[in-house]
């Protein structure tokens, strides 16, 4: 394990390092062997008080932060992105600590979020009205403007990426935040909010309070002077969230939340090269991401091919000590969580699916689950139906087109999905057909800044990078101006 540098665990209020009101603290636990790394502030509704106040100072319109020219912005957050580079090895290190991931993926999400942020460094002086030929001897037009104060809430699965997906589209369009992390995976969020201080930020304009839902979380959800709740999580709390949006005023709402998605392999897919590209879309994170590919369906003609390849890749996945060279896979997040893929598990077992690698803990200390991979699963079973959020793999059998789409849109989420097919003919009309967010064809997971994600159905309201994600943070006003029939002269 290598030694990781604790610089911060107080609330970032205004740029400044505070303890919380109560001065409460909570721990943050290390994932790989339940050890308490360290104790961090516990802010709650009068930390969020606090840290929305400065944030509505700041958006004040002949504040510092108003004033700035657009193209301003940008060179801020081209700043902030240079900085990410800089550290994105002790972020990467961090991340590790906090969340258990290997630690050459940490580092490689520091780097790539950083990229992020420079995609939107280039929008916020490309933020366009229009002109619109209106009726009548008029003039009109339309202005972009930000939203406001937004609260922004973070999960703990990839918490350097969602940092960014958050702020760097509000920032761009001018908007100012705080900010609750995961109480699981509180410190890079705040080695990031000490980066975006050194970057020339404003004070105010970025705050970030760490604490638990029911008290942080709810305060700013419900907070009246908040314009725009923004989210990434489960369905069930996305819910919540949108409840708690409407108590008092009447937020803007962002949600990007659950999946159960679809991968569908034809008879003419390449055996091997399909069972690896499912295998990265189950277990990538250690299957704790809202768009893996935990339905696999497998036509007839190779699914006795298919379930026996996917069970050798699964058996050689390494998991263990995310600290060392060539681990794929590190611990679920906590106890909560390990206990509940467990029980998934488990009701696979008791519900008749076959399991064919993995389906046990790994070690005696920490929250490590066996790669799992589950054959000769049926609609109905709940490890085809629920998202387990770990590496848990449910291979399901089909025959025809029509039915594999109607049992893919079988679902209440509508997340990601893929195919894998030679003829592109069957590609496009599984594209067609398909209800999801994002569709990928021969491949799975590929985000990048420039392309927008977000779900259909339960799996969220609105989009996340690319140019969509920016217009979540903007407010569109029309401008109409008078015009004589005949000029004054």
């Amino acid at each position: 394990m290598v030694k990781v540098d604790i610089k911060y665990t107080k609330l970032f209020i205004n740029n400044e390092w505070v303890d919380a009101v109560s001065k409460k603290t909570f721990p943050t636990i290390n994932p790989q062997d339940e050890t308490v790394i360290t104790e961090v502030a516990e802010g709650d509704k009068a930390d969020i008080d606090l840290a929305v106040q400065a944030a509505v100072k700041a958006f004040h319109r002949y504040s510092e932060w108003r004033l700035l020219d657009a193209s301003q912005r940008g060179r801020l957050l081209l700043k902030l992105a240079d900085l990410m580079e800089r550290d994105a090895k002790y972020l990467g290190q961090l991340e590790t600590l906090d969340n258990g991931k290997p630690v050459a993926l940490a580092t490689g999400e520091a780097a790539w979020s950083a990229q992020i942020i420079r995609y939107y460094a280039g929008k916020a002086d490309k933020i366009l009205g229009n002109t619109i030929p209106a009726d009548g001897e008029v003039l009109s037009m339309t202005l972009k403007e930000p939203v406001g104060v937004c609260g922004q809430i973070l999960p703990w699965n990839y918490p350097i990426p969602m940092f960014v997906w958050k702020i760097a589209p509000a920032l761009a369009a001018g908007c100012t935040l705080v900010l609750k992390p995961a109480e699981q995976t509180p410190l890079t969020a705040l080695a990031l909010a000490a980066l975006i201080k050194e970057a020339g930020f404003p004070a105010g304009v970025v705050n970030v309070v760490p604490g638990y839902g029911p008290t942080a979380g709810a305060a700013l959800t419900s907070h009246p002077q908040v314009d725009k709740m923004a989210f990434t999580g489960s369905t069930e709390i996305g819910r919540v969230i949108m409840k708690g949006a409407s108590d008092v005023n009447l937020k803007r709402v962002t949600l990007e939340l659950g999946g159960k998605s679809p991968l569908v392999i034809f008879n003419d897919a390449d055996v091997d090269e399909a069972a690896e590209i499912a295998h990265r879309a189950c277990f990538a994170n250690a299957g704790q991401c809202c768009v893996a590919g935990t339905r696999t369906y497998v036509q007839s003609g190779i699914y006795d091919k298919f379930i026996a390849k996917a069970a050798e890749i699964a058996k050689k996945r390494k998991v263990g000590n995310s600290w060392e060279d060539g681990i794929q896979q590190g611990p679920q997040i906590d106890s909560e969580m390990f206990n509940k893929v467990m029980g998934y598990i488990n009701a696979g077992k008791k519900e008749g699916a076959k399991c064919l690698a993995g389906g046990d803990r790994l070690g005696t200390k920490g929250f490590f689950i066996q790669p799992t991979v589950f054959a000769d699963v049926s609609d109905d079973m709940k490890i085809a139906r629920e998202e387990i959020f770990g590496p848990v793999q449910s291979i399901l059998k089909f025959e025809t087109f029509e039915e594999v789409i109607d049992r893919a849109n079988d679902s209440n989420y509508g997340l990601g999905a893929g195919v894998i097919t030679n003829d592109v003919t069957t590609a496009l009309a599984f594209v067609r057909h398909i209800r999801a967010g994002s569709v990928w064809v021969n491949t799975y997971e590929v985000v990048t800044p420039q392309t927008p994600f977000g779900g259909f159905r339960e799996s969220g309201i609105g989009r996340e990078l690319g140019e969509e994600g920016i217009q979540q943070y903007l407010e569109n006003k029309t401008v109409s101006f008078s015009l004589p029939k005949k000029p004054r002269v």
